[in-house]
């Protein structure tokens, strides 16, 4: 296995690893501080034209931050969707992470097929065994047959 080289992969001892993520500037946490800091600064212009008589300024404000609120919640559930492949003796493991749920597929890795699920562009379908699992959401179209040969050669070689 030491001989391989692969431009996706990790090789740690005897086990090949993919890790494939989306490529997030922020992460919740840091999402979280902004949408507070948002809040407090928000509140306290907010404040200073209700106590001037704009009334109407603090209801808006509110609505204002309900909808940023929902997009940040909807933008953080999906920041760490990630897909793990790990190819370990005669085992290939599939394990896809969206919205903070997991499924994972496990192959025995002489009767894994490895193709693209429509044209070279598409994801990429990795079958056997009655199951089916598509992998590649992270890595852009162009790469993905890139991957798709990388993860053949080291079905076949590892």
């Amino acid at each position: 296995m030491s001989n391989l080289v692969f431009r996706f992969a990790i090789v740690q001892g005897q086990a090949i690893h993919w890790f494939l993520g989306r490529n997030c500037s922020v992460t919740p946490a840091q999402l979280g501080w902004l949408y507070l800091s948002l809040c407090v600064l928000s509140f306290g212009i907010a404040a200073f034209f209700w106590f001037q008589g704009a009334v109407l300024v603090l209801p808006f404000t509110w609505v204002e931050l309900a909808a940023v609120g929902v997009a940040f919640m909807a933008y953080a559930r999906h920041a760490a969707d990630r897909e793990h492949i790990l190819l370990q003796g005669r085992r290939l493991v599939v394990e896809l992470e969206s919205a903070g749920r997991l499924e994972r597929a496990e192959f025995n890795r002489d009767w894994v097929r490895v193709e693209p699920a429509a044209d070279d562009r598409s994801l990429i379908e990795v079958s056997g065994q009655g199951q089916r699992v598509n992998i590649g959401r992270f890595v852009r179209p162009e790469l993905r047959p890139a991957l798709a040969r990388e993860l053949r050669q080291a079905l076949r070689e590892a």
